[in-house]
C-alpha cells in the first residue's frame, strides 16, 4: 500500500500541470515550477505575459533551463504498468486506504471493512461487492430484456405503422400527380384544337375580305399600266420634228376631232 501511494506521488510530480501528461522535454522556471517547453511557450502566446501558470509569478525576462534529470524520471515512470494487464483495478477508501470490498446496502456505496465498523455505518446491511455486482448486474439484466421485448415490439410496430402511411401518402400523391398531368392534357388539346379552328376561321375571313380587293387591285395596275403607255406613246409624238409625220400619227392616234379640242379648251 505505501509504495504504491509512493508511486502516485510521484507521477505527480512527473506530470506537465498544463497538458497533464508525462513530461518529454520539461523546464524548469525561475520560480521552481516545471512545465514542458512546448506547453509554456504556447501559454504565455495566448495570454500575452510570461507568467507561472501555477503561483501566477510574472517574469520581465524569463529564463528556462532544461530539467534533464526530471526528463529521465518521467520517461521512467512512463515505463512502470502500476495496473498490470489481466488484473481487475482495485479502488481504496480515501479515509482509511484499504481496498474497496463491501457494499453498503443502506447507502448503496462501497466501503472497506474499517468503515463498515464506523458509527455511520453501524446500523446498515452489508454483502460483498462481488455479491452486490452480481444482483445488480441481474437487475440491469431483467430491465434490459424486458424493455428489450417491450420497446422493440413496440418500435417495430410504430416503424411499420409509419411506413405504411408513407407508402400511402406516396400512393395518393403519384395518383394526383397522374390525374393533374391527365386533366392538363386535356386542356392542352382542348386549346390546340381551339386554336386551330380560330386560326382557319381567321384565314377564311381573310380570304373573304382580301379577294375582292386584290381582284381591284389588279384592275387599278392594269389601267395604270394603260395609261402610262398611252402617256408614253404621247410623250414620243410631242417630240417628233418632222411637221408631216407628227400630223399623220397625231391624227390617226387623237380619238376627238378638232372641234372638241377647241371646245374643250374653251
Amino acid at each position: 500500500m505505501a509504495s504504491k501511494r509512493k508511486a502516485g506521488n510521484l507521477s505527480k510530480e512527473e506530470i506537465c500541470s498544463i497538458c497533464l501528461d508525462f513530461f518529454t522535454d520539461p523546464v524548469t522556471l525561475e520560480c521552481g515550477h516545471n512545465f514542458w517547453c512546448s506547453c509554456i511557450a504556447r501559454c504565455w502566446e495566448r495570454e500575452e505575459r510570461n507568467s507561472c501558470p501555477e503561483c501566477r509569478e510574472v517574469f520581465a525576462d524569463p529564463t528556462l533551463r532544461v530539467n534533464r534529470a526530471l526528463g529521465n524520471l518521467a520517461e521512467k515512470a512512463r515505463n512502470i504498468n502500476l495496473n498490470p494487464k489481466g488484473k481487475e483495478s482495485k479502488l481504496h477508501c480515501e479515509e482509511h486506504e484499504e481496498e474497496l470490498k463491501l457494499f453498503c446496502e443502506t447507502d448503496r456505496t462501497l466501503i472497506c471493512v474499517v468503515c463498515r465498523e464506523a458509527e455511520e455505518h453501524r446500523e446498515h446491511r452489508f454483502m460483498p461487492m462481488k455479491e452486490a455486482v452480481k444482483i445488480y448486474k441481474d437487475q440491469l439484466k431483467f430491465s434490459l430484456d424486458s424493455l428489450t421485448k417491450k420497446k422493440q415490439s413496440e418500435f417495430q410496430k410504430k416503424e411499420q405503422q409509419q411506413k405504411e402511411m408513407i407508402s400511402r401518402v406516396r400512393a395518393q400523391s403519384d395518383s394526383v400527380q397522374t390525374h393533374i398531368a391527365s386533366q392538363f392534357d386535356e386542356l392542352r388539346q382542348i386549346i390546340t384544337e381551339k386554336e386551330q379552328s380560330l386560326l382557319r376561321d381567321l384565314r377564311g375571313e381573310e380570304e373573304r375580305i382580301l379577294n375582292p380587293m386584290e381582284i381591284n387591285l389588279r384592275e387599278i395596275q392594269k389601267n395604270i399600266k394603260t395609261i402610262q403607255e398611252e402617256v408614253s406613246m404621247l410623250k414620243q409624238q410631242m417630240d417628233q420634228k418632222d411637221s408631216v409625220i407628227f400630223l399623220k400619227v397625231v391624227l390617226k392616234t387623237l380619238t376627238w376631232s378638232y372641234t372638241d379640242f377647241i371646245s374643250l379648251r374653251e
